[in-house]
């Protein structure tokens, strides 16, 4: 039905719980009295009891219209819906011009234990401060130890008073960080629960498992059952009793058994009938692999939404549709749900893929490169689960190491930062992100706008959560397996040892191009490696121990590299040779491998793909056929080592901000401007100053007097600027350093005649000149700038450059993802070719560094607390030893509706 008036839809959502369920959350309407009625029938005299104070077995219709009639602002009351009924039911009640707030809450008996009272009150204290409530306050029996504990352990400040039989309770429902650290540690527990649902089931049934040999549902029922899974597999097919001699089902009710996973593999339009029979049979999760959806066009899309709505509502989560099965290799598990030719091989890394055909070819590659999967999973269109819940259930996987991803979109980038950025502080994540493209940029009209084009913001996401960025699969595998087999290099120091000089000359320039280090080894280490190889070796770095070089010899060098502290990794190269029996090199190499050392060893065995089984000992030694890819995979490693050794950074609690002045210009400018605009440059340094941003003074004149005026009020000396040029400086806009009122007055009238005449010439630059800018001159600094761009996937994006004229010319430029926190925003200073110059560059003075950092976390809670704000350059931003102050400024605003549900736990 149609939602009531004032109905506020931002407020209704799937969201997964404690157990990896789901339910729907919604504010209650006027018809749902008789589910309410249900739903209070329901529960135990207790519940009742410990609710109402006294029994209540019913509710009147009185009671009931009272219960479901709310104006959705002081008075709210929001519902936990599975299936078609209520199971929970959470409310306040305040009254109108009051901030405080009566909240009680009540739950399906059967139901208790999922973390059904706690997600409803996160979101209703969420709607609370919409509304403008600050503070929640309860009175409840001292029994009722339940609703006093998700009171304490939600996240909120509570203060408690006892009475009699009776505890008061009150808290404010202002976000804080216990508040947010909370509610992440209950969505990352709720969401990891729910895709282990999917992987680790216990029964499987496979509806679509066709007798023919070339059907996907037979493929996949046939590489259940030669996989060996755990458990039992059904085989669901209505035209025929048997599948692969196994007793097959009419539809998934007729399955005697529970079920906790269904495979499906039927045609599209039969596929709303089988999610209802899942629901029905009460199954824990489906894995979709039909295709015919949302890749197929808006018809398929709109079917796929209905799907994902009906297994929601019934409490199940779903992997795909359009996608190619999943694999846990785990021996208690030990499920093959693909259609996929190979059998997987069981290992330590995760593989998660977007694309099912690349899915296949990632399998069979890890396969044939001697590498192993603990689980994989295709995620296809990603109409539910999605890359963001994978990482969750990963993080705490112990049959995980590593995780790998082909991505190809983000459906939640914010989540993913805050998700990603988490999890590889304790596993590494590789990804390859496809679609590289600068089309997103086009038709930017500011500089900011132009210089961050979508792959920045991706590659801009990637180093802040920790993410190694690949361009390619076998780059994911090369980088994956140095990840999942050797410890983490301390630097970037590597020693090359081989029995060839060509290879290892090649090594040494693949390194030196992928950033890596190859010193001269120390005379302790030089004299070591010359007592055990002959006189013409070459043992400064690389080291040549020449073509004869034997198996012993080889560990011999390995462990005096490996002992010296000067080295951080070692590269091992070999080249085949008449005299050099290669199983033999590979063994001894493997030896010292797995002797216990803390730093990588990688092997360069020239012309060999894949790991030879002899490196495949206790600690495999990951090997590469060319030396480029074994120092770019090892690279890969030291960056990843250097990120997880950096300080995390916190996001910084800034003094100076006042949010509500710019609030209010730019409401009223948006009300006097529907469709937005570009704000006056007063008005626009009237927000930056607001959140604390430094800026030159500066008055709008529209005549000579005015200048004059303006520059004895300002102080000299001054600046005269046109106003409504973009590109002031390439008309002759700009005139500098203007030392009393009557020289401003003379630039004013000369500046204004000439852009005139210009104008009469046929230019049109003169014909947009809308008076002039008098403004205080800045000291002497570099000249960066400073920007913000609100990418419609990613939000905020801050961007800093080298400023100024050429600011596009040059485009030295560096773009981080909003929330900055001090680390990234130190890292961005400190990110650009030309940010040596910040630092005293040839005995020129530093620029005030802590000035430029604070300056970029000022503009990242801009941009987080102003979605209107769509772009902005403060460019130039003269950036001194003393300080920084922007002089130049333009801001776009556009129309925007807040969302305060998207930071509350739910489901896309």
């Amino acid at each position: 039905m149609e939602p009531p008036p004032g109905y506020p839809t931002q407020f209704e959502a799937d969201v997964v719980l404690s157990d990896g369920g789901t339910v729907l959350i919604r504010p209650i309407r006027a018809d749902d009295a008789p589910a309410l009625a249900r739903f209070h029938e329901g529960l135990s005299p207790e519940s009742v009891y410990l609710r109402y104070f006294s029994p209540h077995p019913h509710l009147s219709e009185k009671e009931l219209t009272f219960l479901t009639t709310v104006d959705y602002r002081w008075r709210m009351a929001l519902v936990a819906i599975l299936g078609d009924e209520i199971i929970g039911v959470a409310r306040y009640e305040g009254k109108e011009g009051t901030t405080d707030a009566e909240v009680a809450f009540l739950v399906d008996d059967r139901q208790h234990g999922r973390g059904i009272a706690t997600v409803l009150l996160e979101w209703l204290a969420a709607a609370a401060r919409e509304a403008g409530i600050t503070e929640f306050y309860a009175t409840t029996l001292w029994e009722n130890q339940k609703m006093l504990a998700v009171f304490r352990e939600a996240g909120f400040e509570t203060r408690t008073r006892v009475g009699g039989s009776e505890v008061s309770v009150r808290f404010p429902v202002a976000d804080s960080n216990d508040l947010a650290v909370a509610v992440a540690r209950r969505e990352h527990r709720a969401e990891s629960r729910s895709v282990g649902r999917l992987l680790a089931p216990r029964s499987i049934a496979v509806i679509g498992a066709g007798t023919g040999r070339s059907g996907i549902g037979h493929q996949v029922f046939k590489n259940l059952l030669a996989g060996d899974f755990q458990g039992p597999v059904y085989p669901v097919n209505a035209k025929t009793g048997h599948v692969g001699g196994v007793k097959a089902y009419p539809s998934v009710l007729d399955i005697p058994d529970e079920v906790d996973l269904a495979i499906i593999c039927v045609p599209a339009a039969a596929v709303p009938e089988i999610v209802e029979q899942c629901a029905a049979k009460q199954v824990g999760g489906m894995v979709m692999i039909t295709a015919g959806f949302a890749e197929a066009g808006r018809e398929g899309a709109d079917v796929e939404r209905e799907i994902v709505h009906l297994a929601r509502r019934h409490g199940m989560r779903m992997i795909g549709p359009n996608c190619m099965g999943v694999v846990n290799t785990a021996a208690s598990v030990s499920m093959n749900a693909t259609f996929a030719p190979g059998v997987p091989r069981p290992g330590r890394m995760a593989l998660c893929s977007q694309s099912g055909a690349i899915g296949i070819a990632a399998l069979d590659l890890s396969s044939r490169l001697g590498l192993g999967i603990s689980t994989f999973v295709s995620v296809g269109n990603k109409a539910d689960v999605s890359g963001n819940d994978l990482l969750q259930y990963w993080e705490d996987d112990p049959d995980t190491d590593v995780v790998l991803m082909y991505l190809e979109s983000f459906g939640n980038p914010g989540k993913f930062h805050r998700i990603a950025r988490r999890v590889a502080g304790r596993k590494p994540i590789v990804a390859v992100k496809s679609g590289r493209s600068a089309a997103g940029s086009r038709g930017a009209s500011s500089h900011t706008a132009a210089l961050a084009s979508p792959d920045l913001a991706v590659d801009a996401l990637f180093r802040q959560t920790g993410v190694i960025r690949v361009d390619t699969m076998e780059q994911l595998f090369d980088t994956a397996s140095v990840l999942a087999h050797q410890p983490l290099p301390a630097g970037r120091r590597v020693a090359i040892v081989g029995n060839s000089g060509g290879p290892g000359v090649l090594a040494a320039d693949a390194c030196a191009s992928a950033g890596l280090e190859v010193p001269e080894l120390s005379p302790t280490t030089q004299d070591a490696l010359r007592g055990c190889l002959p006189p013409a070796a070459g043992v400064r770095n690389p080291v040549d121990m020449m073509a004869a070089a034997g198996p012993g010899t080889y560990q011999q060098a390995l462990r005096i590299l490996l002992s010296d502290p000067e080295v951080d990794a070692v590269i091992v190269v070999c080249t085949p040779t008449l005299v050099t029996s290669l199983d033999a090199v590979a063994t001894a190499i493997a030896e010292v491998a797995a002797e216990p050392w803390d730093k990588p060893l990688v092997a360069n065995l020239v012309g060999t793909e894949g790991i030879p089984e002899a490196l495949q000992g206790r600690r495999t030694v990951p090997s590469f056929p060319f030396p480029e890819t074994a120092a770019q995979a090892l690279a890969r490693a030291a960056w990843y080592g250097e990120w997880r050794r950096r300080p995390s950074g916190t996001v910084p609690q800034l003094e100076g901000i006042d949010i509500r002045g710019p609030r209010r210009l730019i409401d009223e400018f948006l009300a006097s401007r529907p469709d937005g605009g570009w704000l006056d440059p007063v008005l626009g340094g009237e927000v930056l100053g607001a959140f604390g941003i430094p800026v030159a003074p500066l008055v709008a004149v529209g005549s000579a007097a005015e200048a004059a005026a303006a520059t004895a009020r300002i102080g000299v000396p001054v600046a005269l600027k046109a106003a409504g040029i973009l590109h002031k400086t390439d008309v002759g806009g700009v005139r500098l350093n203007l030392v009393t009122p009557e020289a401003s007055a003379a630039a004013y009238d000369e500046m204004a005649d000439r852009l005139a005449a210009i104008g009469r010439d046929g230019d049109e630059g003169a014909e947009r000149m809308t008076g002039a800018l008098v403004q205080a001159m800045a000291g002497t600094g570099l000249e960066t700038i400073v920007g913000l761009v609100r990418d419609p996937a990613f939000g905020p994006l801050i961007m800093f450059g080298l400023g100024g004229i050429a600011a596009e010319l040059i485009g030295d430029r560096a773009v981080r993802v909003a929330p900055l926190t001090d680390q990234d925003a130190s890292e961005l200073v400190r990110s650009l070719r030309s940010s040596p110059l910040l630092f005293g560059y040839r005995g020129s003075p530093a620029a005030d560094i802590a000035a430029l950092e604070d300056l970029l976390l000022r503009l990242s809670v801009l941009g987080q607390q102003l979605p209107e704000i769509a772009e902005m350059d403060l460019n130039p931003v003269i950036a001194g030893p003393t300080g920084v102050v922007a002089v130049d400024w333009r801001i776009r605003v556009t129309p925007a509706e807040r969302h305060p549900e998207r930071d509350l736990r739910r489901l896309r």
